[in-house]
């Protein structure tokens, strides 16, 4: 048998996982994020970036790094409106990706050289601690949830037979720390945020690394995790789900506990500048402005299309109160 997290990763990262080969967005494919609803969620975090800029506390000699970035969507979202509002960046600024699967890069790098040519050049890294910037900013949109984690129940930890039976008959003791520490007696335990936060931290002297995912800084009293397939959304203890059909082929996930998250960040040297939810991070980056900027072009129709997208992103009933951003400082004065 092995630990739940063995299998999780497994289930998305080994050989034959679900992230280990390109998926498709839309109806075919995954569900719908953020990203793919409208170029503006991108266009908005690309506007804060540059006001950064503007206040001096980031400099023009910047990278801008997604991690997590699928095709690739968010960080061409980005590029593009640089070059519509700070196009003299785009010859100072480096662009990257962090991605560890080769069939994503080959996707990623198609999909840029599509959209924009030659004109932009984008690298890409295995790990963040590989960048070496001087300065970064970092963006990822539900990368966290994506973290390999554990199951405890009852002072026990999850184990995996060879039939995907879920047994709670582990004592895993750092799994268990770590829920006594957030007052959990059930629930999913995250792997990976410590080593995570650490090699981000060598990959520049001052970053700014903003994330948007599902979850609270508190922990669920329930098993929150779930498996996506066909549109459709699996509690992961559901009676009578085949979890062997299922393992590889679909995406598994779970709410964020942000208070581990920023407590990882903050041992790492970073500093929690701002946890809020989507709605208002967005508003607070300048989403209203852009839109503003758009309705003064003329074309009303172009306005009531994007405007309309844009709804998805601020509306809480479409995307709830618990899709969060929260943003983490390092020698950000």
């Amino acid at each position: 048998m092995r630990s739940f997290s063995e299998y999780m990763e497994a289930w998305l990262y080994g050989s034959e996982g679900y992230y280990a080969n390109f998926k498709a967005i839309g109806k075919e494919g995954d569900f719908y994020t953020a990203v793919s609803t409208s170029r503006f969620f991108g266009a908005t975090i690309a506007h804060y970036m540059i006001s950064l800029v503007k206040e001096k506390k980031l400099s023009e000699d910047l990278s801008l790094i997604e991690i997590g970035a699928h095709q690739g969507y968010l960080l061409g979202d980005m590029i593009e409106w640089i070059a519509q509002e700070a196009p003299q960046l785009l010859e100072r600024m480096r662009f990257g990706i962090v991605e560890r699967f080769p069939a994503l890069r080959e996707a990623q790098k198609a999909y840029f050289r599509k959209r924009f040519g030659d004109a932009v050049k984008v690298e890409h890294y295995a790990d963040a601690a590989e960048i070496g910037a001087k300065e970064a900013f970092f963006v990822a949109n539900e990368i966290f949830d994506a973290f390999p984690c554990d199951l405890v129940y009852k002072g026990k930890t999850a184990l995996v037979d060879e039939k995907h039976a879920i047994l709670f008959e582990g004592e895993d003791e750092e799994v268990l720390a770590t829920a006594e520490r957030y007052g959990q007696e059930k629930g999913e335990v995250a792997r990976g945020y410590e080593n995570f936060a650490a090699s981000l931290a060598e990959a520049a002297e001052k970053i700014v690394f903003v994330s948007f995912d599902y979850g609270e800084k508190y922990v669920r009293p329930d098993f929150s995790i779930r498996i996506y397939k066909g549109h459709e959304v699996f509690p992961l203890f559901e009676e009578g789900l085949d979890l062997a059909s299922l393992f590889g082929k679909s995406d598994i996930t779970y709410d964020v506990n942000f208070a581990h998250v920023s407590d990882a960040f903050e041992g790492a040297g970073f500093r929690t500048a701002a946890y809020k939810t989507q709605l208002k991070a967005l508003i607070d980056f300048g989403l209203m402005d852009l839109l503003g900027e758009l309705a003064k072009m003329g074309n009303q129709a172009l306005y009531l299309r994007e405007l309309n997208k844009v709804k998805t992103l601020i509306d809480p009933q479409m995307m709830g109160e618990r899709f969060k951003m929260i943003e983490f400082h390092r020698n950000i004065g």
